[in-house]
């Protein structure tokens, strides 16, 4: 495998392990450098330049893009997914995480946990903001902040308004978050890789300090995951389309609370906590990729005419809650199970003999026609056309 890291900081702790792991697995190994790039367009040829020379090929390119140039990073990462070179993280996966408003906007459809956060723009906004998460204190982010960067606690209503007046009148974007007390000071980091958790460690902020990063001066200890926490980072990674991820989760009385998903996830804290071989991990999953790439299904919408993917929502009151997935006639109407979504478990190809419940959520892939004669008609109104309801109390039979 010939890999192509894209990194500004070739002398950085996760660069240099990266490349260490990767030539002491024999594959070939180049540090770039993300803004010597020059990217070339044309009819059906796109094109890279690095360093005024034309780029020699890559089988894969596994990108650690800095907030600071997230535009022209993406754009370089872009150019290689066109040349059909397999990326780590995708463009898209990097400019979902990077925006915390953004991530959280798709998480909470995903109904996964997360604390609860409002975004105002009109100072008359703030206070109803912050009595509707809660009251104070509350947890103010910048929308782009790392490492800690931008992100205070507001003790009282008063400061909170104060700090968000503030932040908004120098033109930044600001989130209020509820600020939740029981996982004070703490958090845990899960290193996602592909569909599994290979490492994870509690960080402890110390001190008077209430964030926990290691930057900030936060103490990091190895910690075993229960398997819902587990779950919660390796969806949450691939719901916002990453396969190489740093998940941050407080821990809440009701379960973890995602805080954030790190598309460049520093290495240093967690193998030196852990003591595992993290980069080591990366390298052999994306080793594992080039030889055996997986199929985004969703990508292939177009495989046959009147044929695509829906997620079919199950809501609460359906008939078919409690049924079989076999007695729902989906088979029978040329649809296919492919995933089903259960609060944080995703169990894919799930048995047919499995039983739905109110919340299940079915990744299909059949006839569209068929699909879409199973949505209430009020339905069809309200919600986004790929998100659709399965309601029997509709039609008793699905119609082909």
């Amino acid at each position: 495998m010939k890999l192509a890291i894209l990194s500004c900081s070739p002398n950085a702790y996760s660069t240099r392990r990266l490349k260490e792991a990767a030539l002491q697995r024999n594959q070939e190994v180049d540090v770039l450098n993300t803004l010597r790039f020059a990217i070339d367009l044309d009819r059906g040829s796109p094109d890279l330049y690095y360093r005024q020379k034309h780029l020699k090929l890559y089988d894969a390119v596994l990108p650690r893009i800095g907030a600071s140039i997230t535009y022209y990073g993406t754009a370089v990462v872009r150019q290689f997914q066109e040349m059909d070179v397999f990326c780590a993280n995708t463009a898209h996966g990097i400019t979902n995480s990077r925006d915390k408003l953004r991530s959280l906007q798709i998480l909470s459809r995903h109904h996964v946990g997360i604390p609860r956060t409002t975004f105002v723009r009109d100072r008359k906004d703030v206070l109803p903001a912050i009595e509707r998460v809660g009251g104070a204190p509350v947890v103010i982010k910048l929308i782009e902040g790392t490492q800690g960067i931008g992100v205070l606690l507001a003790e009282s209503v008063k400061t909170a308004e104060g700090i968000v007046e503030l932040l908004q009148s120098q033109k930044q974007n600001v989130l209020i978050q509820k600020f939740v007390a029981e996982s004070k000071g703490r958090d845990i980091r899960a290193f996602v890789v592909g569909d599994r958790v290979v490492a994870a460690m509690r960080r402890v902020a110390q001190g008077q300090e209430f964030r926990s990063n290691v930057h900030r001066g936060g103490i990091a200890e190895p910690v075993e995951l229960s398997e819902e926490y587990r779950e919660t980072a390796v969806r949450c990674t691939q719901i916002l389309g990453l396969q190489v991820a740093g998940v941050d989760m407080l821990e809440g009385k009701d379960g973890p609370q995602v805080m954030e998903v790190n598309s460049s996830p520093g290495l240093e804290g967690i193998e030196t906590a852990t003591g595992l071989d993290v980069a080591g991990a990366v390298i052999e999953y994306i080793a594992a990729q080039v030889d055996f790439p997986e199929i985004d299904v969703r990508q292939r919408l177009t495989v046959s005419k009147g044929y695509g993917v829906s997620e079919i929502y199950v809501p609460d009151g359906s008939k078919f809650v409690g049924q079989k997935i076999i007695e729902t006639g989906l088979a029978e109407s040329d649809v296919n199970v492919l995933t089903l979504y259960r609060g944080a478990k995703v169990i894919p190809n799930p048995r047919a003999d499995r039983l739905l419940e109110a919340g299940d959520k079915l990744l299909c892939f059949g006839k569209l026609e068929a699909m879409r004669s199973m949505i209430p008609a009020r339905t069809r109104r309200r919600r986004r056309p790929d998100v659709q309801e399965l309601d029997a109390s509709a039609h008793d039979t699905p119609q082909g």
